[in-house]
């Protein structure tokens, strides 16, 4: 899915009060080893026996008291005339700018420990948690992870009320839920909706697997639970699409089973550390299956293999499908990078791939994600249909116009309404192979197309912005 770039990626922190500034704001791993569990997943007495008919009333009375409101201060970037010397000199030196925000979190264990999200506390110079019963504690970040957009926060307290975190895969679309948080500063506020889909892309990165909900939530609501009929939090809200700042219908939360390892690994480490198998990867197209072979679009299409990786070891190829890994099917492109992720360093796991047609299984011995290491899921191309202008790509070209790669076919322009602007084929672009041929020259290109069967779709390989992608041309 892709969101217009006026719509909220993720909720902007509540507007507060501020010094200066007014400002409307702004995985993965196994558990943590300690001798008692960080949170509870057992259901709160008062829920119903079943889902169709939840108590709200009950249920807010009860889970109301472990929901909190965040409130952060930072640092603002300070304004180019505010540092200028010739400024200073007639209206002297600006104090720092403070920006002010309000979001929610929950109490997940009784010992103080709170979830709230990370682009809540991002760069928080005080960072004060509000509990329903009015006290108003200093909170310590314990751990953040952007890519998930996860925080865990401390703050020093005992017995306090929590809420147990339930099964986020048992979702089924319909179930009602609802939403406690502080919406543009408005404490404990609840609402209450329907689960609208699963496992939404929304454009956040390579995790994304999010509830979707029509349960009002608004900025300030960022960090907020979104429970179940059995008072369990299964999402911890964290955006919306609006083009007006306000609810629409239209929320997102991070499903809890995906929170919950991270969570773990932020309370026994700081940090969260992830599985790295090193491989590009894009949907398969129903044009893309065929021209490989297949008889579904099920898995995740190798667009590249990373040199001296974990893949390149156990002999993935450009080209194979990856349809199991460890145990677990491929259903969609974006299932993989989750479950690399998840998968503890050093262990060697099982990853079944179709190549050519033919089923194989290959093992893997998982490496450790680093920052500048992130297999990600491509947006799958559009309706592959052939039409372009081309040139051949040749070293000096290549030097010509500050392109990396040096040699294949390189797209100067698709006519409008084109078989090759349908495929998705973009000016630009660097045809490298037809047909799992490579392709060196537009005479190269030209009898690749004449050999291909005709009625087939064609199928390219080609280089955009320095990084592969498939594409299949349609007859």
């Amino acid at each position: 899915m892709t969101l217009d770039s006026r719509f909220r990626r993720r909720l902007p922190l509540a507007a507060g009060l501020v010094l200066v500034l007014v400002a409307l704001g702004a995985a993965f791993g196994y558990g943590r080893a300690a001798t008692t569990p960080l949170w509870s997943d057992q259901p709160i007495a008062v829920a119903p026996t079943t889902v169709s008919a939840p108590d709200w009333v009950a249920l807010a009375q009860a889970l109301k008291p472990a929901v909190v409101n965040v409130s952060m201060k930072r640092a603002a970037q300070a304004t180019p005339e505010a540092l200028d010397p010739f400024f200073q000199q007639f209206f002297g030196r600006v104090p720092p700018r403070v920006q002010r925000g309000l979001g929610s979190g929950f109490v997940i264990n009784a010992d103080g420990y709170v979830v709230t999200n990370n682009h809540v506390v991002d760069g928080a110079t005080e960072i004060r948690v509000k509990l329903a019963d009015g006290r108003e504690l200093a909170g310590r970040v314990v751990g953040r992870d952007p890519r998930t957009d996860l925080a865990l926060l401390k703050v020093d307290a005992h017995g306090l009320p929590t809420i147990p975190l339930g099964d986020s895969a048992a979702l089924k679309v319909g179930e009602p839920v609802m939403a406690i948080g502080n919406p543009f500063g408005l404490e404990q506020t609840v609402t209450t909706g329907i689960v609208s889909a699963t496992g939404r892309v929304i454009g956040e990165g390579p995790y994304d697997d999010f509830i979707q909900t029509d349960a009002s939530i608004n900025p300030g609501n960022s960090g907020g639970p979104l429970i179940n009929a059995r008072g369990q939090a299964v999402g911890i809200n964290t955006a919306i699409v609006s083009r007006s700042g306000g609810s629409v219908g239209i929320g997102f939360a991070i499903p809890v089973n995906l929170a919950k390892p991270v969570v773990s690994q932020l309370a026994s480490a700081g940090h969260v550390t992830r599985g790295w198998l090193g491989v590009g990867i894009q949907p398969l197209t129903a044009d893309l299956a065929k021209s490989f072979r297949l008889s579904q679009t099920d898995g995740a299409l190798v667009t590249s293999v990373n040199a001296g990786s974990p893949a390149a070891k156990a002999g993935l190829k450009q080209g194979d499908v990856i349809v199991e890994y460890d145990g677990r099917p491929v259903g969609r492109a974006g299932d993989l990078p989750r479950a690399v992720a998840e998968t503890p360093v050093g262990r060697a796991v099982p990853v079944k791939v179709v190549r050519d047609g033919k089923p194989l299984t290959l093992t893997a011995t998982v490496g450790r994600l680093e920052e500048a290491r992130e297999a990600k899921a491509e947006p799958a191309p559009g309706e592959p249909a052939l039409g372009v202008t081309a040139r051949t790509l040749t070293p000096t070209v290549a030097q010509q116009l500050g392109l990396r790669e040096q040699r294949g076919v390189l797209v100067v322009g698709v006519n409008d309404g084109s078989r090759a602007e349908a495929a998705g084929l973009k000016a630009g672009d660097i045809i490298a192979e037809v047909d799992h041929r490579a392709v060196a020259s537009v005479e190269d290109l030209q009898q690749a197309l004449r050999r291909h069967p005709a009625g087939a779709p064609v199928l390219m390989l080609v280089q955009r912005d320095g990084d592969p992608l498939w594409l299949a041309v349609g007859a």
